[in-house]
């Protein structure tokens, strides 16, 4: 437990003194949404409504998505991870504390969020905060686990990034962050469907917001929590401790498995 505790509070320090880490954490986040906050909301006030758990959401993909993957593959392609074999370090806590640091830094963007966007940029507040805060947490919990997963799978900084970004633009451009999934094209709703970003958005506006939604709030919580643990299972099954090691227990394309919980929320739209 002392092993693990240390190893947490490296990785932790890690994202504060590492400026990649520090930029994707924090810089980077806080950034956009003062731009958001500052610019969008003067070109569409409506977006007031919608401003605290969308600069939410970008916050965790961020963090997870964007800054997560690249330094797990960049420690087992320096054979950091064989290392930690030799010394008896699990793939289970490889792979978790990462995640977890990631998380934390993403939870800490997310309150700071929170607290300021009612008083600094006029972001309409929750009317359920307890669903608020579950939404948030499920929601880092899921990207973290995607985050894992990519990490895990890719060969390299260069599919890292393709991994990636096949998830975060997509995100942002039909997830529902800058525009309501409602006001979507009938054909782009099922791909939309597909994303972390877009049930998390409807979990956040029908569960802390009381709204109507597109797709059923409850089922959009439950997606996330079943995608999370489905993501982080197959991040351990195909997990690998060197890159020169040819042996692993699935084939990469196992991965693929994880978008299975998304396919049923295409079933879940109004």
């Amino acid at each position: 437990m002392t092993a693990f505790v240390n190893h947490f509070a490296f990785e932790f320090k890690t994202g504060l003194r590492n400026p990649t880490q520090m930029l994707m954490n924090y810089l980077f986040p806080l950034a956009f949404y003062a731009l958001m906050g500052l610019v969008m909301t003067q070109i569409n006030p409506d977006f007031k409504e919608t401003l605290l758990p969308a600069m939410i959401i970008f916050a965790v993909l961020v963090s997870t998505l964007l800054g997560m993957p690249g330094p797990l593959v960049e420690a087992r392609e320096a054979g950091i991870f064989r290392s930690f074999k030799i010394n008896g370090v699990p793939a289970l806590s490889i792979l978790a504390i990462p995640a977890l640091t990631t998380i934390f830094h993403a939870l800490i963007v997310s309150a700071l969020i929170a607290l300021t966007a009612s008083s600094l940029f006029g972001g309409a507040a929750p009317v359920d905060w307890g669903s608020f805060v579950l939404v948030a947490l499920v929601t880092a919990f899921a990207c973290g686990g995607l985050g894992a997963l990519i990490g895990v799978i890719a060969t390299g900084s260069r599919s890292t990034v393709l991994w990636s970004q096949l998830i975060f633009l997509p995100s942002m451009l039909i997830g529902g962050l800058m525009l309501p999934v409602s006001l979507l094209p009938e054909s782009i709703r099922p791909a939309s469907a597909l994303l972390p970003s877009t049930h998390a958005m409807q979990a956040f506006l029908g569960l802390a917001y009381r709204q109507e939604t597109s797709i059923d709030p409850l089922a959009s919580f439950l997606i996330l929590a079943v995608n999370g643990i489905l993501a982080f299972g197959l991040a351990i099954y195909l997990f690998n401790w060197d890159s020169r090691n040819d042996a692993r227990r699935g084939h990469s394309l196992m991965a693929l498995l994880v978008v299975v919980p998304y396919l049923a929320g295409i079933f879940f739209l109004k």
